[in-house]
């Protein structure tokens, strides 16, 4: 019991990932229904029999929030920083160690109200992760939109809180808790990207946090901020209402692109410090890496409107979220060629975290090149509500941001175990996954191209070029199930390395740099993050070590 309660930044780092791993686990059970579904729709589930159109849209709406909250956001924004970040940085606990586990606890709350969605007597709610009004402001709209949607406001509410908690504690650690000779221009990017998105999820959560209460109200309060007048739902009159669905669509993407972001600006800073362990170079052009970040974060606060282009917003207002996407390219353009220049000519050690992080910079550059096709209004008036959008964001924020945490779970797995996982197995957990993630997400651009919707339980009806995508989603279907089934080899490394089936890993592994190896109580610093193979230094050059005189 004590355990489970405790304060410590190490256990809380273990019950994020437990928590994550729930999360992740019946997300991909949720998503491989629908492939099952989509391919073979008149199939009937055990104890359940044929999925209805409302039954998949149910599980669409729940393997989204599923995947963005409880995955996305919980794993590489809370689980990792409670793992590294108070190493990281020469400390032995975070600012607010009891602050820091009310968040836990109240992130645990918000997925088991979410689950409970699931038992609500209509079901969960079918009006998808997005729950644009008036389908989620109005209870007879459809199955799941009662007590379901309930369910889940009050679970993203409870989300909000947590990770605003959690935000705050992380900045006031990375700003007070520094250990000697740690100037900012000395830390890690890793901790560079958690600053920076601990700074967005304060002000995005926030806009969340308001919109469910605001969307609460109109429910149950009388009020209409998303309704507006003239509303029939199956022949009904509904009350008159002053208020516009568009002010959900701008307060919950003004949280939803920042939230790409969180999700990502973590595995940047990963990609960052394996790319310069594993090649033995440091990072050039350190500086700019730093600023390339702060951007992408200011940036990001700019561009929700680029969600918006079909809703009907003033053309002049879209012509200017165009601009600033095709703006935030700029700095993330530039983190890659710094990647790139640090695999030119490296000593490229391809260990396991190597490998993720290489699949890490694969995805991101995929994904990432579609989104200026996007930020076109003219183009994405097209392919906005085809699965054409569904392939890039899977790409750019879901595979890249997961293979960021497989590249962060097993490059830190020592620290929580004492040994390394098997390096075999995970290789082959790595091109299993990578051939099987493109085989799954990038032949749903061709299906995007060829008009194929999004949120459709099935193809259907009149249109002859639905026919020929039939095949497409059957190598869909199946390249999701040998990505799925991927996973097992990872769930069987975990526990086989951890019951002693691997050698004990020495103090420093992965002969790095960062004070997470250091093994040192307080330590002091007197150099940066990243000194690999240069005349001074030789091989490397710990941060906890002094430098060497010429």
């Amino acid at each position: 019991m004590k355990r489970l309660f405790t304060t410590d930044h190490r256990a809380l780092a273990l019950n994020y990932l437990i928590l994550g791993l729930i999360a992740v686990i019946t997300g991909t059970l949720l998503s491989l229904l629908m492939r099952i579904h989509r391919t073979w729709p008149d199939l009937a589930m055990p104890f359940h029999g044929a999925l209805r159109p409302e039954d998949y849209l149910a599980l669409v709406t729940m393997h989204g929030t599923l995947m963005v909250f409880f995955v996305l956001t919980v794993v590489p924004q809370s689980a990792f920083p409670n793992l590294v970040l108070p190493a990281q940085i020469g400390t032995e606990r975070m600012a607010f160690p009891r602050l820091n586990s009310a968040a836990f606890w109240i992130t645990a709350a918000s997925l088991l109200t979410l689950l409970a969605a699931f038992m609500a007597p209509e079901g969960a709610p079918i009006s998808g992760w997005t729950n644009y009004p008036p389908l989620s402001a109005i209870a007879a709209t459809g199955p799941g939109q009662g007590a379901g949607m309930d369910l889940w406001l009050l679970s993203i509410a409870l989300f909000c809180l947590a990770a605003i908690l959690s935000s705050l504690n992380l900045l006031a650690t990375i700003v007070a808790r520094r250990c000697p000779g740690l100037t900012f221009t000395r830390l890690p990017l890793t901790v560079w990207s958690w600053l920076t998105s601990s700074a967005l999820t304060i002000i995005a959560f926030s806009a969340l946090l308001i919109a469910a209460a605001l969307l609460l109200s109109d429910r149950h309060c009388g009020t209409s901020f998303f309704l507006p007048t003239g509303i029939v739902v199956n022949g009904v009159p509904q009350p008159n209402g002053s208020g516009s669905p568009m002010l959900w669509l701008h307060l919950f993407w003004f949280f939803g692109h920042p939230e790409v972001y969180i999700a990502i600006l973590p595995g940047m800073g990963i990609a960052s410090s394996l790319l310069a362990n594993f090649t033995r170079r440091p990072v050039p052009a350190y500086r700019l890496m730093v600023l390339a970040t702060l951007l992408i974060g200011f940036l990001g606060l700019g561009v929700w409107g680029h969600h918006m282009f079909v809703s009907g917003m003033n053309p002049y207002a879209g012509t200017a979220f165009g601009l600033t996407t095709i703006a935030i390219s700029v700095p993330s353009s530039a983190e890659v060629l710094t990647w790139l220049v640090m695999l030119f000519r490296g000593r490229l050690r391809l260990t396991t975290p190597m490998l993720f992080a290489l699949g890490f910079l694969s995805f991101f550059i995929a994904g990432g090149l579609t989104g200026p096709i996007l930020a076109q209004p003219a183009l994405d008036a097209y392919l906005h509500n085809t699965f054409f959008v569904v392939a890039h964001f899977h790409l750019v924020m879901a595979m890249a941001g997961v293979f960021s945490v497989f590249a962060g779970l097993y490059y830190w797995y020592p620290l929580i175990t004492g040994r390394c996982m098997d390096e075999t197995l995970g290789k082959i957990h790595f091109w299993i996954s990578l051939i099987a993630a493109y085989g799954t997400f990038f032949p749903m651009h061709l299906a995007g191209l060829a008009g194929e919707p999004r949120h459709y339980a099935q193809l259907q009806g009149p249109v002859e070029s639905f026919a020929n995508l039939i095949p497409v989603e059957r190598g869909i279907t199946w390249s999701a199930f040998l990505l799925a089934a991927a996973q097992l080899i990872f769930l069987w490394n975990i526990f086989r390395s951890a019951r002693r089936a691997t050698p004990e890993a020495a103090p420093n592994p992965w002969q790095a740099t960062t004070l997470e190896w250091s093994g040192v109580s307080h330590p002091t610093v007197s150099h940066g993050p990243y000194d690999y193979g240069t005349v001074s230094t030789g091989d490397f050059l710990p941060q906890w070590q002094p430098e060497k005189p010429f």
